[in-house]
Formats: C-alpha cells, structure tokens, sequence
C-alpha cells in the first residue's frame, strides 16, 4: 500500500477535524488520500509495541477506527460509531501502517464500513464499523 493520492475539497472540513482530533495526532494519524470511496489513513508504528515486541492490537484497532470515522462523516452527516469488530490476520513489519475504508450498505440511519489495515502491501486486520447517523430525526410509527 503506502499510496499517497489527494484531498478533494469537499473533504477538506472532515479531513481537518480529523487532523485536529488529539488521539489521532498523539498517534501520529493522518488523512492520505481520500479516492472515490475510499479513505486512506497512515500511522507510524514506532513507540506502539505489545509485550511480544509487535504492534499493539489496540493501535490498530485505533487507526481502522479513525479511518471508519472518516468515511462515516464524508456526506455531511453526522455518524458516531454503533458497533466495530475487528479480525488481526497477521503480524505488522515495517515502520508505518495504513488503514483503507470504504462504505459497504447503508440505511436510512445506520451505514456498514469496510476496513482493511495495510503493513506495506500485506493485509493484516480486517475491521467492520457499523455508523448510527446521529442527525436524522426518528421516524414516527
């Protein structure tokens, strides 16, 4: 992985509250590329090893997180995340990581994302996020 595309504009307000998000700057997170669809989200690995001496579960958890909120806040309308699960499939080599999200369904009030965690062009986590869109008023029965 390890692409670098660009920031379209209309991005540009979701891409700057990520950027200014604490967490994510004390991880050293941040926006690549937003293509299409797809949201790209770096993050150095350096300063995050477990006991074992590899990366932390809870960094890479952490960076597919960020990368869902990203994409869940693209349209404009407000999500915060409902449920997320993540599947580690192999260990982490190199010095950065990169998370990739896309959306997969969505509803009226609830979106699904997608997220796959890169160690160079090796997948190593699978992560699903499910969105709640936190603006959209209760339907009346």
């Amino acid at each position: 992985m390890g692409e670098t595309g660009s920031i379209p504009e209309a991005y540009g307000d979701v891409v700057r509250r990520s950027d200014a998000c604490p967490f994510a700057r004390r991880l050293g997170m941040r926006v690549t590329a937003i293509e299409g669809d797809r949201v790209r989200v770096s993050m150095p690995t350096a300063g995050m090893k477990n006991g074992h001496g590899t990366t932390h579960g809870g960094a890479i958890f952490a960076l597919a997180d960020h990368a869902f909120g990203i994409a869940g806040n693209l349209s404009g309308e407000d999500q915060i995340g409902l449920s997320a699960y993540i599947q580690y499939l192999s260990v982490p080599a190199g010095a950065t990581l990169e998370a990739v999200a896309r959306k997969v369904s969505e509803t009226e009030r609830t979106s699904v994302y997608a997220v796959d965690v890169y160690s160079g062009d090796r997948r190593v986590a699978s992560f699903e996020g499910v969105g709640f869109k936190i603006g959209v008023p209760a339907q009346k029965e």
